[in-house]
C-alpha cells in the first residue's frame, strides 16, 4: 500500500508500506569468470575477518601482496569451466529459487536475492525491498549448516545496513535447518531419485560438505556438529532404501584453503583412500551447498572425477544440489512459510 497521511507538503513524495519481503542469500560470485572480476570478489571476500580470523595486520600483506596478485588467474580459469549462457551457476541457480519461491507465495510476500560478496548485494537488495515497501524481511542465509564464516557475516552486513538507515524495517532471520524435517526429506527424495537413476550401484557414497579451518570448531562454531548430524540422519534415510542396501556412507570436508588445520577427513585425500582400498565405484552427495556452484562444479564433478578415474576408478558421479527442483523449493517454501508466522 501507499502511505499518504493528510495535511503534508505538497511536494512529499508517497511512501510504500505494509508489505513483506523474503531475501534469499548465498555465498557470493565474481561478476565475469575474469581474472580482475575474481580478483575483486576474492579481495571482498578473503577480507571479512568471519571468514579468515587472522589479524589484519598480519592477514593483508599476506592477501595483497601474494593471494591476489597468484590466485584470482587459476580460479578465473576454473570458473569458466563452469560458467554458463545465464552466467555464473551460483547466481543463476539463486535467482531461479527466488522466482520459484514467488510463484509459491503469490502477491502476499515479495521475494527477492543477494549474494553476500559480489553482486547484487545484500545492501542494495534490502534497500530494494524497503523502497517496495516492504517494513518487515525475512533474511534467508541458504546455509543449512551455520558457521560463523557464513550465516552470521550475512546477518553483520544486514546489520551494516540497519546501521546506515533513518528508517528500518523489521529484520528476521531463517535459523540454520540441518536437522530440520524438510530439509532432510528433499535431500532424501532427490538424492535417491538421483542415486536410483545410476547406471551403476556405487560401493561408497560421500556426502562432501565445504571444509573450515580446524580453529573454527576449537573456538565453538557448531558447523562440524550440524554437518555431521546432517549426514547421520540422512545417512539412515538413504540405508532403509533396497537398492542402496551394501552402499557404504563417509562424511568428508572440501575446499581446504592454505596451509592452516582443516576440518577432517578430506574430501580429496578420502578419494585416494577409497581407490587404494579398491573402491571402483563411488558417488558424491554436497548436501550442505544449497546451489550447484563453482566448489561443486568443477571442484567435485570435474577434478573429482578425474582424480578417480585417473586413479583407476571405474564409475564416478556428483550429484547436483537441490537448487531450484520440486523437492527444493518444497523445502525453502516451508520454512519460509515457518519463519513469516505471524506476518502473513
Amino acid at each position: 500500500m501507499t502511505w499518504a497521511p493528510q495535511n503534508l507538503p505538497a511536494d512529499h513524495p508517497p511512501v510504500e508500506s505494509g508489505r513483506i519481503g523474503v531475501l534469499l542469500v548465498n555465498l557470493g560470485t565474481p561478476d565475469a569468470p575474469d581474472t580482475k572480476s575474481v580478483k575483486r570478489y576474492l579481495a571482498e571476500f578473503l577480507s571479512d575477518r568471519r571468514v579468515v580470523e587472522i589479524p589484519p595486520i598480519a592477514w593483508q600483506p599476506i592477501l595483497r601482496g601474494i593471494i591476489l596478485n597468484t590466485r584470482p588467474k587459476k580460479s578465473a580459469a576454473a570458473y569458466r569451466k563452469v560458467w554458463g549462457d545465464d552466467g555464473s551457476p551460483l547466481a543463476a541457480i539463486t535467482k531461479r529459487q527466488a522466482n520459484a519461491l514467488q510463484v509459491r507465495l503469490g502477491g502476499a510476500v515479495t521475494v527477492d536475492w543477494a549474494m553476500r560478496y559480489g553482486n547484487p548485494s545484500i545492501d542494495s537488495r534490502l534497500r530494494a525491498l524497503m523502497d517496495a515497501g516492504c517494513e518487515r524481511i525475512l533474511l534467508a542465509p541458504l546455509y543449512p549448516q551455520y558457521s560463523g564464516a557464513t550465516t552470521a557475516t550475512v546477518v553483520d552486513k544486514a546489520a551494516d545496513t540497519l546501521a546506515d538507515l533513518r528508517w528500518q524495517m523489521s529484520l528476521r532471520t531463517l535459523p540454520p535447518y540441518h536437522d530440520h524435517l524438510a530439509y532432510l526429506d528433499a535431500l532424501e527424495a532427490d538424492l535417491g531419485a538421483q542415486l536410483d537413476a545410476l547406471d551403476f550401484a556405487p560401493e561408497v557414497l560421500l556426502l562432501s560438505f565445504h571444509g573450515m579451518p580446524q580453529r573454527t570448531l576449537d573456538l565453538g562454531d557448531p558447523y562440524h556438529c550440524h554437518c555431521h548430524k546432517t549426514a547421520r540422519l540422512l545417512s539412515e534415510r538413504l540405508g532403509r532404501r533396497e537398492k542402496l542396501a551394501g552402499m557404504r556412507i563417509v562424511t568428508t570436508f572440501q575446499s581446504r584453503f592454505g596451509p592452516a588445520e582443516w576440518l577432517k577427513p578430506a574430501t580429496d585425500a578420502t578419494i585416494d583412500e577409497e581407490l587404494a582400498k579398491g573402491t571402483r565405484r563411488m558417488a558424491v552427495a554436497m548436501p550442505g551447498f544449497s546451489a550447484d556452484c563453482l566448489e561443486t562444479l568443477e571442484e567435485i564433478a570435474i577434478e573429482g572425477r578425474a582424480q578417480f578415474l585417473d586413479g583407476g576408478g571405474e564409475q564416478y558421479a556428483a550429484l547436483t544440489c537441490l537448487n531450484d527442483t520440486k523437492p527444493g523449493i518444497d523445502m525453502l517454501d516451508t520454512l519460509v512459510r515457518q519463519e513469516l508466522s505471524g506476518w502473513i
